[in-house]
C-alpha cells in the first residue's frame, strides 16, 4: 500500500490560468490580486501545504485596461530606496503605468499579498503579466477565468487512412 495517499505526482502538476483584465466582469485591482496569490500559493488544491510550493501559473493580459476604484491612480505612491540617506524615492501609479506598464502594477499588488518567506519570488515568477491581449503561452492555458478550457484531440485523417488499408 502506498505511503503517499493523494500526494502523488499528478497533484503537484501545474496549471495554467487565464486571467483577463479587460473583461468587464473583472475585479477591481486588490480583489483581483488577492486571487491570483491565491492560485499562485495552491490554496485552492486541497493538497495545500505552508512549506511545500504547489501553486499555479498565472497568464494576466490586458493589464493596460485595470480597474482601479477612487483616486488611486493619482493618489497612490510607490516607494524604493537604495539605503543611501535621502534616497527615498516616490512615484504615483499614474507615472509607473505609463513608465513601465499596468502590469507592474498587480506584479507589486500580488507580491505585497504573498507570504514574505523563500518562496515569495518563485511564486511570483509563475505570474505573467500582458499589457494587451497576445501572449505566447495560448496551448499552455487549461483554465480561463476559473472555467476549464475543452480540449478536443487533434485527429489526423492520413494515419486513419493508412490504418484502414
Amino acid at each position: 500500500m502506498s505511503q503517499t495517499i493523494g500526494k502523488t505526482r499528478l497533484a503537484y502538476s501545474r496549471a495554467w490560468h487565464h486571467v483577463s483584465l479587460a473583461s468587464p466582469s473583472t475585479p477591481s485591482l486588490g480583489r483581483l490580486a488577492s486571487r491570483i496569490s491565491i492560485l499562485l500559493q495552491g490554496k485552492h488544491k486541497p493538497i495545500w501545504d505552508p512549506s511545500t510550493d504547489c501553486g499555479d501559473y498565472v497568464v494576466a493580459t490586458g493589464c493596460n485596461d485595470m480597474l482601479v476604484t477612487g483616486k488611486k491612480k493619482e493618489q497612490k505612491l510607490y516607494y524604493r530606496h537604495t539605503t543611501r540617506p535621502g534616497a527615498l524615492r516616490s512615484i504615483n501609479m499614474e507615472s509607473m503605468i505609463r513608465k513601465w506598464g499596468g502590469g507592474e502594477v498587480l506584479k507589486r499588488a500580488v507580491r505585497g499579498m504573498l507570504p514574505k518567506n523563500r518562496l515569495r519570488d518563485k511564486r511570483l515568477d509563475r505570474l505573467k503579466v500582458f499589457e494587451g491581449e497576445a501572449h505566447p503561452y495560448k496551448s499552455n492555458l487549461i483554465k480561463f477565468d476559473g472555467r476549464i478550457r475543452r480540449v478536443e484531440p487533434e485527429v489526423k485523417t492520413e494515419s486513419l487512412k493508412q490504418m484502414s488499408i
